[in-house]
């Protein structure tokens, strides 16, 4: 959990666009297990420590739902603090009837599931980073079935009682159209490390040496467009940084570039290649 905290650059609070923010906010709490920590008649906000905010969703007037394939949001990942709480999320999953996905990617083990609208989402717990395996600065990730045998071998301290408070926002990955704009925007703006080029189609990226806090694929075609405003889907996330100097330098390293960032009232966003907003805050 050291790669989410002072003094590493990491992911916080996702937030998404629903097509019906009710029947949203019981999937997140129910299915999910994250707590509610705002509600208003347009926008939900989640917690599980009942203080920080991983995710906000909300329902923008004539929100429309996707009908192809855009830029956007591959999933968002939610990061638990051990092994037994994800095969707690497993039995829960298998008791309420909850189709999921699953891999062992070497350096962790995930779970995948969509909400409603199609949003992708990661449960997810990390080995050791002691036993990940690096080389030439890129460290090994790929694709095998988890063992489930030994996961569920890992016995719960309660019954269920939704994620753990100590879960936290791991990584976002994001659907993109063009590798080359994102690698700039990301690694040359932001700083940001590249860790792996996984084939010719996916970057992940991080800070000190997590194995990702960003990743961007073209799985799906450099053909794809960018997602409307008024479509359901990522709608902004946030970059959180150690200090307000190193903020600094990052946005002006952006500048360098020629991105452009925002300020209103002493709060700073800008956009990625994508059009997705990214707030910028200090931890």
């Amino acid at each position: 959990m050291k790669f989410h905290e002072k003094p590493a650059i990491y992911v916080g609070e996702v937030q998404l666009k629903v097509s019906d923010l009710e029947k949203s906010t019981r999937f997140y709490t129910e299915v999910v297990g994250l707590s509610i920590k705002d509600q208003s008649e347009s926008k939900v906000s989640f917690t599980t420590n009942g203080k920080d905010t991983l995710l906000t969703i909300m329902e923008p007037k004539g929100v429309q739902s996707k009908k192809e394939q855009t830029t956007g949001l591959y999933h968002f990942a939610l990061l638990l603090p051990n092994r037994a709480d994800l095969a707690q999320v497993v039995r829960h999953f298998i008791e309420l009837g909850v189709r999921f996905g699953s891999g062992d990617h070497l350096v962790s083990e995930a779970l995948y599931l969509a909400d409603l609208d199609g949003n992708g989402i990661e449960i997810y717990v990390d080995r050791d980073s002691n036993k990940w395996t690096w080389e030439n600065g890129q460290v090994a990730m790929t694709t095998e079935p988890v063992d489930f045998e030994s996961l569920l071998k890992e016995q719960p301290v309660s019954s269920w009682q939704g994620l753990p408070k100590n879960t936290m926002m791991g990584h976002v990955h994001l659907q993109v159209n063009n590798l080359e704009e994102n690698e700039r925007f990301y690694v040359d703006g932001l700083g940001f490390s590249v860790v792996n080029r996984y084939g010719t189609a996916a970057l992940f990226i991080s800070d000190y040496d997590y194995h990702h806090h960003i990743a961007f694929n073209t799985w799906a075609g450099r053909h794809i467009r960018h997602a409307k405003k008024t479509e359901t889907g990522l709608a902004a996330y946030t970059i959180v940084f150690p200090s307000e100097e190193i903020r600094d330098d990052k946005i002006a390293g952006l500048k360098d570039i020629g991105v452009t960032v925002f300020e209103e009232n002493g709060s700073f966003f800008t956009y990625d290649p994508s059009h997705t907003k990214i707030c910028l805050i200090v931890d």
